[in-house]
């Protein structure tokens, strides 16, 4: 696999990045997944504003402009002959001195790789390439005993210090689930590991407010347009574990799978409710017709 690393492009092998890196020492860089269907990106303009937004946050330089970025990107998906993939893009502040300080840390360091996308995560079902709408995987959640800072203003960027968001992914995977729910120190459900979390509840698609501390997800707004072409009611809302477990359905958002069902959380069945099939229909010919 080829691998953009500061506009080189560089067998895998030869990738590297230095061991006294900010990102390796202290998780202090951001990260974005972006879902590649038919050989292009899906909705890469707005991973790579939020990535600039980070960046900016943080006071990391970002060295390309996102018009560059995203004529690497095409060329790293030509050269790699992928057509279906997940693009991970890195950004590191570089090396600075010992410590916290982000002092002469000016060299910053942006790398992007690609994954073959259709492997099955966490004994989920393969994702059909073709990003068939007949696909809709169905998982099974865990409650983290771990607690996320209600309203993190770190938490509406992807930060690479993700260690609360693997240790309730490791405690999930022993209890034989496929993804950890994570409630915030108020008590309230924010989000999945790795996604935005969505219920269904008399007809209305609910989801927690960007500023209950969640991430501002790509797909997460993916849906809200879908809801909105549907003419389905949406409300943002707080919502506590117990009631979470009467919600008609309840769904993640994710830029690798789209839409997934949870449909079971703690032991919990859940129905399920018609308006999920019809979200991720949607979900997937837009993926289509975007990537065409």
């Amino acid at each position: 696999m080829t691998v953009f690393l500061n506009g080189q492009f560089v067998p895998e092998a030869d990738a590297k990045v230095s061991v006294f890196d900010r990102s390796f020492l202290y998780g202090d860089g951001l990260f974005e997944t972006v879902r590649i269907s038919n050989g292009k990106p899906f909705r890469l303009m707005p991973h790579l504003q939020r990535l600039e937004q980070g960046a900016a946050f943080l006071g990391i330089k970002l060295p390309y402009p996102a018009v560059a970025l995203r004529a690497y990107v095409a060329e790293l998906v030509a050269l790699n002959t992928i057509q279906e993939a997940l693009l991970r893009i890195t950004l590191s502040r570089g090396i600075g001195v010992r410590g916290y300080s982000p002092k002469g840390a000016d060299n910053s360091v942006l790398v992007m790789s690609l994954h073959p996308f259709g492997t099955p995560i966490s004994g989920s079902p393969a994702m059909d390439c073709a990003g068939s709408e007949a696909f809709a995987p169905s998982w099974r959640a865990h409650t983290a005993s771990i607690r996320l800072p209600a309203g993190d203003a770190l938490a509406q960027f992807k930060t690479c210090n993700k260690l609360m968001q693997v240790v309730a992914r490791a405690e999930a995977e022993a209890a034989g689930a496929d993804e950890a729910l994570l409630l915030s120190t108020d008590g309230s459900v924010v989000e999945a590991t790795s996604g935005n979390i969505f219920w269904v509840q008399a007809g209305r698609v609910c989801t927690p407010p960007l500023a209950a501390g969640i991430l501002r997800g790509i797909t997460r707004g993916v849906v809200l347009e879908i809801c909105q072409q549907l003419q389905v009611p949406v409300q943002e809302a707080h919502i506590r574990l117990e009631e979470l477990l009467t919600a008609d359905a309840v769904f993640l958002s994710l830029s690798s799978f789209g839409v997934v069902e949870l449909a079971d959380i703690d032991g919990h069945k859940l129905a399920g409710a018609p308006v999920l099939a019809a979200i991720s229909k949607a979900y997937h010919a837009l993926v289509r017709e975007e990537c065409a």
